[in-house]
């Protein structure tokens, strides 16, 4: 198993938290570190980049449609996607790959009532 395997594995275990509520923390963590600034910030750019009709079944009480690393991509633009990735220690592609496998349900487990919480200060 290489570094890589290693540090992908370390955050799947660390995003499979987000069960326990650890995935939008994580999340939103990598993002303050973007001019996105939170889930809220992800969110709107997202529903930008047209992809309104997933983010608003991860608001909703329905089934969370999934994303792909390329919609990410497309909707963030590169700046952001490579600042998030480098948050991660990852490279774009498997930062990518990650987001679009754990944003929805982080997304989801943010916004019980479906609008987003504000970050706990």
């Amino acid at each position: 198993m290489g570094l890589f395997d290693n540090i992908s594995s370390a955050l799947k275990n660390a995003l499979g938290q987000a069960e326990a509520g650890a995935g939008p923390t994580l999340i939103s963590e990598a993002l303050a570190k973007t001019s996105l600034g939170d889930l809220q910030g992800l969110v709107s750019k997202l529903q930008e980049g047209g992809l309104t009709d997933q983010v608003q079944s991860w608001l909703g009480n329905g089934p969370n449609l999934p994303i792909t690393p390329e919609q990410i991509r497309a909707a963030l633009g590169n700046e952001h996607v490579q600042a998030i990735a480098e948050h991660f220690g990852l490279p774009v592609d498997a930062g990518l790959k990650l987001l679009a496998q754990y944003l929805p349900s982080a997304v989801d487990k943010a916004s019980p009532d479906g609008t987003l919480q504000p970050k706990a200060q």
